[in-house]
């Protein structure tokens, strides 16, 4: 049997015995829409089973009530989180997202962008690979809709941003681990070419700074992009001379505190035992670790939910602005004296 035809707006405004224009009032809940003509016309909707044809709608007002959303990787547990909160409150407000993983690299994003730009979507949320690449700030800036950036911090760009403030929580922890003797700490965190890094790095090192202590372990160690990279990173620390050796890691995102953790375990070291260990972000699971494991956290759907509000308001004419959201240090079973 052939599929029934489509039905139209005409054979609503048909069924309703008014025009296709007052349908169109209606359906867009224009204040002229008089209560009568809404509940003919509702009523008709839901008599004929009418959806309305979107790609028409896309071409008559130029919208196309679909935002762009781009992450580093949307299987870390933190974009999984904020993504959930995001289409949630998008949803409610009548837009869709598309979602999108990032190549990885200044270039992919870049292309990636454009690419999100061809399909007309009428706003774009981004969590770029980098934020130091002038390509990719060009394909940002060559997009003319609104753009919410998610913890990047392109410069000179028009755009809203919101941010966590890494550097607070990270200053906390390495204060509280100072605290409590600890003068070799080892911070093992990602690339320098996104914010949270640089962030962790500044929070860091303005404890050491603060408590005037010549860290052994030198500087922050950044770069590390893989799990497999913060397992090496830690042996290769953890077999430094005793007089080196850190007796406290900090982590800086989630791959890195799962390789850290990898290492530890091969190695047949206990965090809280035989050294301190504070995370950066926090897991369902580092809750449930036995010991449990000290962590600087973030609210993963506040996040989402700031960025959603943040859109909404650029969509609705509002000028761009920045938010920057807390992070927490919880001191647990593995932020241990000396």
């Amino acid at each position: 049997m052939a599929d029934s035809p489509r039905v139209t707006i005409h054979d609503v405004a048909n069924a309703a015995g008014v025009a296709v224009s007052s349908v169109s009032r209606v359906l867009s809940n224009h204040p002229s829409a008089s209560p009568n003509m809404k509940s003919r016309v509702e009523a008709a909707v839901k008599q004929l089973g009418y959806h309305p044809d979107l790609v028409a709608q896309s071409l008559r007002t130029g919208t196309t009530r679909t935002v762009g959303l781009m992450v580093r990787d949307f299987s870390n547990y933190f974009y999984g989180e904020m993504i959930k909160t995001m289409v949630s409150s998008m949803s409610e407000a009548g837009y869709n997202l598309l979602i999108m993983n990032s190549p990885g690299d200044a270039e992919g994003d870049s292309k990636m962008i454009e690419m999100l730009d061809q399909k007309r979507v009428d706003a774009l949320f981004l969590a770029t690979a980098t934020d130091k690449s002038e390509v990719t700030r060009k394909s940002i800036a060559a997009f003319k809709n609104p753009v919410v950036l998610l913890d990047r911090d392109f410069s000179n760009l028009v755009a809203g941003r919101v941010f966590a403030d890494h550097a607070t929580g990270l200053q906390s922890a390495t204060k509280d681990l100072i605290a409590l003797g600890h003068r070799n700490i080892a911070l093992i965190t990602g690339t320098a070419g996104i914010r949270p890094t640089r962030e962790r790095c500044k929070g860091f090192n303005d404890a050491l700074k603060e408590a005037k202590i010549k860290n052994e372990v030198a500087a922050p160690i950044t770069g590390i992009p893989s799990t497999s990279n913060a397992r090496a990173k830690t042996k290769e620390l953890m077999n430094l001379p005793k007089s080196k050796r850190p007796t406290a890691i900090i982590t800086g995102g989630v791959d890195v505190t799962i390789g850290v953790l990898e290492c530890l375990s091969e190695m047949g070291l206990t965090p809280g035992q035989d050294l301190s260990l504070v995370a950066g972000d926090d897991l369902p699971w580092l809750r449930i670790l036995r010991p449990r494991i000290s962590t600087v956290s973030r609210d993963y759907q506040l996040f989402g939910l700031t960025a959603a509000d943040l859109m909404l308001s650029l969509l609705s004419g509002e000028k761009p602005k920045t938010i920057t959201l807390p992070t927490r240090y919880e001191a647990r079973d593995t932020s241990r004296p000396v």
